[in-house]
């Protein structure tokens, strides 16, 4: 596998692919946003962390990307349906505010978050009150091609009708009609639609609807689904490279994007559906009205009754990044803790290897051919499907190779040097993203223990040992444990 073969686990065919680019050394990917009326959760922020991985990988091997991710700032109603209240509307009445209010006071925490996490911004970030034209002239293609109607100032989408032409609706999340029309409700207080499965593109919105605009069809707003479609169109083109998500999303959001992207453009908008798993909590699903739940500031901060302290957000995304993107990740004090030891152990290597002034000695064939091969299996781990545990899992073994180096000599050629240089730190800064903010280790402390440890050698070859084993002793107090080889002194810091 060379670096640019990336398999992805294609959602919509459920099967594992060799990613190829529809434009050569260019990748468009889309992802779901948040709906900015509270403050961002975890399940939000792992979706988040890991497309952040994943752009981050593309730009490593040298892919220009194009990196679009929305905010839903409208159209979103309670319970995901088509009836009811807008959530942003709903929080603006609770909180006595304007919708656009909310709107700023939430997607400036969704960015602090995001910001804490080391997310790289998207290149583009549009929301769905700023693109009411691009939606009203999708519907207006739907409505041309005849898959929808319109009924009393709002717009539905023809499920049935949309089948009869010889699509499918369900092709992503696996369902079929009569598993959807068999687990519909009645149509109470939907009385516009043809069939329960039928889905907003456009509703009329009432004197009582806060968020509403002109359209062709009347006073309204547009549908949640809706949004995306014309937002992913727009910057990326009828047909891109990834769209993604949370699971959640599959059905009906991203079912009911694929059938608007044909409905108005005749094709499938997408070639690869990435969707990451949900959280738990000490092995129980989230939810606020049991409290089994934690906001992300509170893992910074320790102030969550289910922590014994607090945690970097460098810690944080390193624990979600331990578990693959695909699979339920539990959150747990117990769990963090032991990541937070993991991590520190990583950073300290990361720091060691990326400051090290590398002098060549003598070669072992046999170290030197295990730390390229480790280093290659970087690579081919994130090339199979985004595999961050194994990439994590060979850094690792890279770890204890380059203590062991520290503790001897490195016993490595230049070239290979470089090679795990530009690798692990590679990996570990401009692919997984961490920042080595937890134990403060920066150049400048390198720089001050490394000054300590100079005087502690000159006062060893002076014989004044009790100066030399004071040293050790205070460096140890506060965290820094030496470690004498036969040629060098190695120091991991603890704290």
């Amino acid at each position: 596998m060379n670096n640019k073969e990336i398999y992805i686990n294609n959602t919509l065919t459920g099967k594992k692919e060799k990613f190829k680019p529809i434009t050569e050394n260019f990748v468009g990917i889309y992802v779901c946003g948040p709906t900015v009326y509270s403050e961002v959760h975890l399940g939000n922020c792992r979706t988040f962390v890991f497309f952040d991985t994943l752009v981050r990988y593309f730009h490593f091997l040298g892919y220009k990307v194009r990196y679009v991710r929305n905010i839903t700032d409208v159209g979103h109603l309670v319970n995901d349906a088509d009836e009811g209240e807008d959530k942003i509307a709903k929080k603006a009445k609770l909180e006595q505010l304007e919708p656009m209010e909310i709107v700023q006071k939430y997607t400036l925490n969704f960015h602090e978050v995001m910001h804490s996490f080391n997310t790289l911004p998207p290149d583009i970030e549009p929301t769905a009150t700023g693109h009411i034209n691009e939606q009203i002239s999708m519907v207006e293609k739907i409505l041309k091609n005849g898959f929808a109607y319109e009924v009393n100032g709002s717009v539905y989408f023809d499920v049935k009708k949309f089948l009869e032409s010889g699509n499918d609706y369900g092709e992503l999340s696996g369902r079929n009609i009569e598993d959807l029309l068999a687990g519909s409700r009645d149509l109470d207080g939907q009385q516009d639609k043809k069939s329960p499965q039928d889905f907003a593109l456009w509703k009329n919105a009432d004197d009582s609807h806060i968020m509403k605009w002109d359209s062709p069809w009347g006073v309204g707003f547009p549908g949640w689904h809706l949004e995306c479609s014309a937002m992913s169109s727009k910057y990326l083109g009828n047909k891109f490279d990834i769209h993604g998500g949370g699971m959640d999303l599959k059905f009906p959001h991203h079912e009911c994007e694929i059938a608007q992207a044909k409905g108005a453009n005749h094709e499938h908008p997408v070639n690869y559906w990435v969707h990451s798993n949900m959280l738990t909590l000490n092995g129980k699903r989230m939810s606020k009205s049991t409290g089994n739940t934690i906001l992300p500031f509170e893992l910074f901060t320790g102030s969550s009754s289910h922590l014994t302290k607090s945690f970097s957000p460098s810690v944080v995304r390193f624990f979600m990044l331990q578990a693959h993107y695909s699979g339920v990740l539990d959150f747990s004090n117990e769990a963090l803790i032991a990541s937070e030891k993991g991590f520190r152990k990583l950073m300290n290597a990361f720091d060691l290897i990326k400051h090290h002034d590398f002098v060549e000695q003598h070669i072992d064939e046999q170290q030197n051919s295990k730390v390229e091969s480790l280093c290659s299996s970087c690579f081919t781990f994130m090339s199979d499907d985004f595999n961050t545990p194994k990439v994590i899992a060979s850094l690792f073994e890279l770890v204890s190779i380059v203590n062991h180096f520290n503790s001897t000599s490195w016993s490595i050629s230049n070239s290979t040097f470089e090679l795990l240089q530009k690798t692990f730190c590679g990996f570990i800064e401009e692919v997984l993203g961490l920042e080595n903010e937890i134990t403060g280790n920066s150049s400048l402390t390198n720089q001050l223990i490394e000054l300590v440890l100079e005087l502690r050698k000159d006062a060893k070859a002076n014989k004044n040992y009790q100066i030399s084993d004071k040293i050790r002793d205070e460096l140890v107090k506060i965290g820094v444990e030496i470690k004498d080889g036969k040629d060098t002194t190695s120091y991991t810091i603890k704290n």
